[in-house]
């Protein structure tokens, strides 16, 4: 059978089952669109298998799953997110300055440049491991590093039981 054949034949029920499985049509779609463009870069490996079908709809059932992961936690960070300046009154602006200063200063020098380098200027990780004079390895260790502790900050600020 050939890839036009099997997405033709195998498309609905998979978006269908992503639809029922997550309640989202719109997320189906993606989830569904993106199994299919998996399956066909494996095609020649995937048209072996005794049934095609089965291997995509896991492939678009661990993409619903890491979306809607990813969902989740930007869910949970949202009331820790500065809202655009353009939405704030000047005394929200100040506070919310306040609070991202207070985050930072508790930071290490390393980890605070780091941070600002990468959320504030937007560079890369490769474009902030030249700047820093460091390897990318050593700049993705002191992101995650400095986001752990600012977070650890923030909850104990707010007082956010987990």
């Amino acid at each position: 059978m050939d890839f036009d054949t099997y997405y033709a034949a195998s498309y609905d029920r998979v978006r269908r089952a992503m639809t029922l499985t997550f309640r989202d049509p719109d997320l189906a779609e993606e989830i569904a669109q993106e199994a299919f463009f998996q399956t066909l870069r494996r095609w020649k490996k995937v048209s072996l298998l005794d049934h095609p079908e089965g291997w995509t709809m896991v492939v678009a059932l661990n993409k619903g799953r890491d979306l809607h992961r990813r969902r989740v936690r930007q869910e949970a960070k949202q009331p820790f997110l500065v809202p655009s300046s353009a939405n704030l009154s000047s005394e929200s602006r100040v506070d919310a300055r306040v609070t991202v200063t207070e985050l930072l200063t508790g930071l290490g020098d390393r980890q605070r440049e780091a941070l600002l380098l990468r959320y504030v200027t937007q560079l890369t990780i490769p474009e902030i491991a030249k700047v820093m004079g460091c390897a990318e390895g050593t700049v993705k260790a002191t992101l995650h590093a400095a986001l752990a502790k600012a977070s650890l900050q923030a909850k104990e600020t707010f007082n956010v039981l987990d």
